[in-house]
């Protein structure tokens, strides 16, 4: 699954992940949260503690939350839901 993984004051990065809930664990560090902030088909996937655990603070998403920690923007399955890779244009 291609993403972005986006670390607190670094520069988002691509990278391909095989998706499973142990690689998402991985990335972020701990259990997981998804949130679907914007209208396009993608989900942040998160660390479900994040803020509570004192990591950093990383980006501010418009007028919803600030996400603590490294965080994955992936796309969505519009059919299933499940998390899918970005397309190039989401990229």
């Amino acid at each position: 699954m291609d993403v972005l993984i986006v670390e607190p004051e670094k520069v988002p990065r691509m990278a391909s992940i095989t998706g499973d809930l142990n690689s998402l664990q991985q990335v972020v560090g701990g259990y997981i949260e998804a949130v679907y902030p914007y209208d396009d088909p993608v989900a942040i996937v998160c660390h479900e503690e994040g803020k509570l655990i004192g990591l950093p603070l990383n980006r501010k998403l418009e007028d919803y939350d600030i996400i603590a920690g490294t965080f994955i923007v992936c796309g969505t399955d519009p059919e299933t839901g499940d998390f899918a890779s970005l397309t190039d244009e989401q990229m």
